[in-house]
């Protein structure tokens, strides 16, 4: 019966229904790979805000004080070579220091302040945060909330410092409360090359 129903439908119809499967299943291809593209932005450490939803910035204790860090407790630095609202970190830079990105505004929590947060826009059109014209970044060789192993790193030839919430960069070495000691010490002995 199902031979015979084919055999009385026109080939018109036939064609507009192939053609009508193809394009269903171009659309299903193609929606699966955009939402790939939400994911945490590639060489991003475990953590870091996504592409996909607004940053958190928050603060964590040290034996200098307090310092910024993201939602999850993880450290954010800021590089000296960067200017006012503008990032200079590109290329390995940002694979070393990947920045801090939202898609909406970005949120104070702890001691931040929400009046300091910002954005700026890079080169591939992704936003990233800044907090007092600083823009933030995480270092890859953090392995999680209490490490700062970026802090006085000078690679790609500046000083990388966590920030304290009064948007003053914290420029002496420190240690993490509550952290053990060989991983949360900040020695910059990290960062790459120049």
């Amino acid at each position: 019966m199902r031979d015979s129903l084919l055999r009385r439908t026109p080939v018109p119809v036939r064609l507009a229904a192939a053609v009508g499967v193809a394009l269903l299943a171009a659309a299903c291809g193609s929606s699966a790979s955009s939402s790939s593209s939400t994911a945490a932005p590639t060489g991003a450490p475990a953590g870091a805000s996504s592409a996909s939803s607004a940053a958190v910035i928050s603060t964590g204790s040290s034996s200098g004080g307090k310092f910024l860090t993201n939602g999850s407790g993880r450290a954010v630095y800021m590089w000296v070579k960067d200017g006012h609202d503008q990032s200079a970190c590109t290329g390995a830079c940002a694979s070393t220091w990947p920045p801090v990105t939202t898609t909406g505004a970005a949120t104070a929590s702890g001691g931040a302040v929400a009046a300091d947060l910002g954005t700026i826009t890079r080169s591939d059109g992704t936003k990233q945060v800044t907090y007092d014209g600083h823009p933030l970044y995480y270092y890859v060789g953090d392995t999680g909330s209490g490490t700062v192993n970026g802090q006085g790193s000078t690679g790609y030839g500046a000083y990388w410092w966590v920030l304290a919430p009064s948007g003053s960069p914290i420029t002496s070495s420190v240690t993490v409360t509550g952290a053990s000691p060989s991983s949360s010490s900040g020695t910059g002995n990290g960062g790459g090359g120049y």
